[in-house]
């Protein structure tokens, strides 16, 4: 196992758009240097509604391993409904990061020894001018403020690529307003320091 591949698995819905978010930072830590960029969704009997995921490795390197990420750094949830139906936490890493749309702080998750980071995306996402259910953007801006992988001008300007045409203004606004509106926890491990 290399060391240097930031390992993301994405949780959604099927209809919010996680696989579109993934591949919009897929895009952007591509176009930021990050030689090694492998997005691998996972496909089945999805239908609008049903638990869908995504994985997404990124690294300065080449990546040739292709398969669905088991132990990922980071885990983010587009619906924090989720939470109590999958184990959106199974394989992450102690320390790892997970990301909720939610509007609940991130105190109100009990992960042990994992950073959380919450925001009310779909709330957001609605006032930005996004249909109702439509997170994926929104999420984005979440990632930036807590993933300190990809800078929010950088993602602004994929979003903005893989909307042409389609309202990139909206979704951009969606992912800026979530940026502002993060909220990152601690993990178990620094509160008790």
């Amino acid at each position: 196992m290399r060391d240097d591949i930031t390992k993301i698995r994405w949780h959604g819905r099927g209809g919010q758009g996680a696989i579109t978010a993934a591949k919009i930072v897929a895009n952007a830590a591509f176009s930021s240097g990050y030689g090694g960029v492998v997005m691998a969704p996972t496909f089945g009997t999805e239908r609008r509604g049903a638990p869908v995921l995504t994985s997404l490795k990124i690294s300065k390197h080449k990546i040739y391993d292709l398969s669905p990420i088991a132990e990922p750094d980071i885990v983010i949830v587009l619906d924090h409904l989720l939470v109590e139906e999958v184990d959106v936490a199974s394989g992450l890493r102690p320390g790892g990061l997970i990301i909720i749309n939610t509007p609940r702080p991130p105190e109100a998750f009990a992960f042990a020894d994992m950073k959380v980071a919450t925001a009310d995306v779909t709330t957001l996402a609605g006032k930005a001018g996004l249909p109702t259910g439509i997170v994926n953007t929104g999420i984005i801006g979440a990632f930036a403020r807590a993933g300190d992988l990809l800078d929010m001008d950088t993602l602004a300007e994929a979003i903005e690529s893989e909307f042409a045409g389609k309202s990139p203004e909206k979704n951009i606004a969606a992912a800026r307003a979530t940026y502002e509106h993060t909220l990152v926890g601690e993990t178990d491990e620094k509160r008790q320091q």
